[in-house]
């Protein structure tokens, strides 16, 4: 096995067990500095005690299992919802289809001006003012 590429220059070449007892700094990407904040920190100094550091086994560990974990039925759920939510929003039976040639339509039939009357807001309030009328009247 090639592992170059995860040592410093220094260290390429040497077996895994000389690699194990190294110094942190042999690790591409560990400075000397961050071998000393490892020391001061951790009490670390090799390779090998880094390794067995029960927070880095813990962290591998989550990282690990959380590629394999299952979603929670609340997280199923709102999954489905929101699938469902697209498929009412962009049926897959909608009759404009990519095959169909048709780019863009200028023009949606029979639709109210939503700049000027958004969600039929004239309507709700006429329907409003007419029940509130009636309801006086009674």
């Amino acid at each position: 096995m090639n592992i170059d590429t995860v040592v410093d220059k220094d260290y390429v070449g040497l077996s895994f067990r000389a690699l194990a007892d190294a110094p942190t700094s042999a690790l591409r990407g560990v400075s000397a500095k961050d071998a000393k904040a490892l020391a001061q920190a951790f009490n670390v100094h090799t390779v090998r005690e880094l390794a067995a550091l029960d927070v880095v086994k813990w962290a591998a560990a989550i990282t690990t299992l959380a590629e394999q974990e299952q979603q929670t039925p609340a997280e199923l759920a709102g999954e489905t919802l929101l699938d469902s939510a697209v498929e009412m929003t962009f049926p897959a039976s909608d009759p404009v289809s990519v095959d169909a040639g048709i780019t863009r339509i200028e023009v949606a039939p029979e639709t109210v001006d939503a700049h000027g009357d958004h969600q039929n807001a004239r309507q709700v309030e006429q329907s409003t003012r007419k029940g509130l009328k009636e309801g006086a009247q009674h």
